[in-house]
């Protein structure tokens, strides 16, 4: 374990990552049933660079807070955020970081495109089904409600994380 190089810069990323993702999280602006966050950023940005790794980070993310860490959006936290309405978008950041990250191990530019495409549906699928359930709506409102006014900026934010993967090391 001592002197393993890769062992101690995923351990680092993790922390560097989930310090990130809930910075993300607070910079938040208000919005119903959930609100805009940069949290995808940090989670996509986590699997292009930790590559498979990512799921660490971003689980422990998601474990901590419904822990009761003040890691969610505006500092809220507790098992009871992951049941309320966002609970899916945030369980949908680990499938999400688990795409992104398989898809960054293929030095194909368009595969990682289609891994960023994917892991956003991903988190889009995750949370408006979970949307749907909570708060008992059929699948037109949940879309309307928690994807659709999401798309335009998730876009900007997986087109920045690609852009800022592509310079890093």
């Amino acid at each position: 374990m001592f002197g393993n190089i890769d062992r101690s810069r995923i351990i680092a990323c993790s922390a560097a990552f989930i310090g990130l993702i809930t910075l993300g999280s607070w910079i938040s602006i208000p919005f119903v049933p959930v609100p805009f966050t940069l949290q995808t950023l940090f989670v996509l940005l986590a699997g292009a660079v930790m590559k498979r790794y990512a799921i660490i980070p971003v689980s422990q993310y998601v474990i901590l807070g419904a822990l009761g860490l003040p890691l969610f959006h505006n500092g809220i936290a507790g098992f009871g955020v992951l049941l309320g309405p966002t609970g899916g978008y945030l369980i949908g950041f680990i499938v999400a970081a688990l795409i992104i990250g398989l898809t960054y191990e293929y030095p194909s530019r368009p595969v990682h495109i289609c891994g960023l495409v994917f892991a956003m549906l991903a988190i889009y699928a995750c949370g408006t089904g979970w949307l749907m359930y909570s708060l008992d709506r059929e699948f037109l409102p949940a879309f309307y409600a928690g994807t659709l006014p999401f798309i335009a900026g998730d876009a900007i934010k997986a087109g920045a994380a690609y852009l800022i993967a592509e310079r890093l090391p």
